[in-house]
């Protein structure tokens, strides 16, 4: 299970690179089709809320969902995309902070208690740790503020290697992957189409976050955008 240390440290550096943000560079494209730093740091903050959500509805039986709806998730990020830079980094902030107390609250027997997400997908609450690790440090590469996938803690770089090539195994019709990471030599996957290179590359390529040029086989098949 993913520590509450390592998600508040993920959640502190990328705190620190939104503060760097003016009311300009806010406003100004990430490297998500379609959205600005402002969108990508309200979203950052709502599914810091969302979580938080997830895990009292684990500790307390009472349902409490991750979002009313996607059309009520985009909206709600849509609203607060254009606000100044010091609303936007209190933002993330304070949400981060209700995160981490409701994170703090969970009894051991409450991880493993199964809650819904707005997909309607159902998972054990310790998913709602993951998922917000996983949030918070590919979405700040995605804030385009000088943090890279070069800059994912090692652990998480593997985990999410083995994590996303198993999603893709089980898709019908997805990538038939199977990675050699040749800086750590670990192997990620069982498809018939190799690809390797550094394990950061591979994951930035996986999660569409990269072309793949430091990559041998990557241009051999066609990867979806994740997160």
């Amino acid at each position: 299970m993913i520590a509450l240390d390592e998600i508040t440290a993920a959640t502190r550096a990328l705190l620190a690179s939104a503060a760097r943000l003016d009311d300009a560079d806010v406003r100004a494209p990430s490297l998500l089709p379609g959205w600005t730093r402002g969108h990508v740091l309200t979203h950052v903050a709502r599914n810091a809320d969302g979580g938080a959500r997830l895990l009292t509805w684990a500790r307390t039986g009472v349902e409490s969902y991750e979002y009313p709806s996607l059309e009520a998730r985009a909206a709600e990020i849509e609203e607060g995309a254009n606000r100044p830079a010091g609303a936007l980094l209190d933002d993330v902030r304070q949400s981060a902070d209700r995160f981490a107390d409701a994170f703090a609250l969970m009894p051991d027997e409450a991880w493993g208690r199964t809650v819904q997400w707005t997909t309607g997908a159902r998972h054990p609450a310790v998913r709602a740790a993951d998922a917000r690790l996983t949030e918070v440090l590919i979405h700040h590469v995605d804030l385009d503020a000088g943090f890279t996938p070069g800059d994912w803690p090692t652990g998480f770089t593997a985990r999410m290697l083995t994590s996303v090539t198993a999603s893709f195994a089980r898709r019908e019709g997805g990538p038939d992957l199977r990675l050699h990471a040749t800086d750590t030599n670990t192997h990620h996957g069982n498809g018939d189409v190799l690809v390797t290179g550094p394990a950061t590359s591979l994951l930035a390529r996986i999660l569409g976050r990269s072309s793949g040029a430091a990559l041998t086989g990557a241009d051999e098949v066609e990867i979806p955008f994740l997160y």
